[in-house]
């Protein structure tokens, strides 16, 4: 059967590539689903985000629900097929992480997520193992920044095809099980996290579709050593920051969130206001979304803690 990820199927792509850019949408606001309450989703809402997603692999809903309720992810989530969390040793008990300017104690002061620093291009989970992928992810806006904290978003199928357009071998160098390695990670017990060498393109071998596992980060990360490693690297870092119509701005507003199947994601630095510090909820997935059987496949724990952090 032809694969439109094969590089020896050119056909399968091409069809492939002209139905997704047909569905692409080319303002942020045209991923805005209005719901009136994301904890329980009328029939005709649900199906718009899931059409949303279906075509672009993420969406915007916009409600009038502003509670500092951790609930609310995590019943949306249910809702769009998602079974299964991924809790890092940041979250907190339920798998949620709070996403806010920590204070100089403890551990999360000392990763970005956790600053008002601007935080460069990627997927989420890009160090963790190959058997487990981040797959889904939402993210829900308790209280924006004063300023700044602006999100960029692009489908993560639009960097494959401009790469893939402008040279197949920097997609098979990019598929390689080494091409992307991040070091270990030691704390004062010894290694907390082993080395983690991966793929940045992989096709998902539960859906089919194509996994993204990417950093832009310059730091704690080697690439494979190799020409065409090297280049489509220098080519992806430059696409991402380019004016193209398949980058996404908005600014996330109360009550308004993001559901997504790990797509690619940045975040502006930001200035909070003391009195009303900027808060969002973050839930991340080992479904997909819509995929509402895999649960089925995945186990029967609705929940699995691992050790990857940033």
């Amino acid at each position: 059967m032809a694969h439109p990820f094969d590089l020896a199927q050119p056909q399968a792509y091409q069809q492939w590539r002209a139905q997704r850019l047909a569905c692409q949408p080319r303002l942020a606001i045209d991923l805005v689903v209005d719901v009136a309450d994301p904890r329980m989703l009328q029939n005709q809402e649900r199906s718009a985000l899931l059409k949303c997603c279906e075509r672009a692999n993420m969406a915007i809903y916009r409600s009038p629900v502003t509670n500092e309720d951790k609930g609310i992810a995590l019943q949306l989530g249910r809702q769009l097929g998602l079974h299964h969390q991924d809790g890092n040793w940041l979250a907190d008990e339920d798998g949620i992480s709070p996403i806010a300017v920590a204070k100089p104690v403890g551990d999360r002061s000392a990763f970005i997520p956790y600053t008002n620093r601007p935080i460069k291009w990627h997927t989420d989970g890009y160090y963790h193992p190959a058997h487990r992928p981040i797959r889904a992810m939402i993210l829900h806006c308790v209280r924006p920044a004063s300023q700044g904290g602006e999100t960029a978003l692009m489908n993560h199928e639009m960097a494959y095809i401009a790469l893939r357009d402008a040279n197949p071998e920097w997609i098979r160098a990019l598929m390689a099980p080494d091409a992307m390695t991040i070091p270990e990670r030691l704390d004062d017990d010894g290694v907390a996290r082993p080395e983690q060498a991966g793929p940045v393109f992989s096709v998902d071998r539960q859906s089919g579709e194509l996994h993204m596992r990417y950093t832009a980060r310059t730091r704690s990360i080697v690439w494979k050593d190799d020409t065409n490693t090297r280049e489509a690297v220098a080519f992806l870092a430059r696409f991402l920051d380019s004016d193209s119509p398949h980058v996404l701005r908005l600014r996330l507003q109360a009550g308004m969130g993001l559901v997504c199947n790990n797509v690619l994601h940045d975040r502006a630095g930001f200035e909070d206001d003391p009195m009303q510090p900027r808060l969002l909820y973050r839930a991340r997935y080992l479904d997909r979304i819509g995929t509402e059987d895999l649960h089925e496949k995945c186990g029967s724990s609705p929940f699995e803690v691992s050790a990857d952090s940033y």
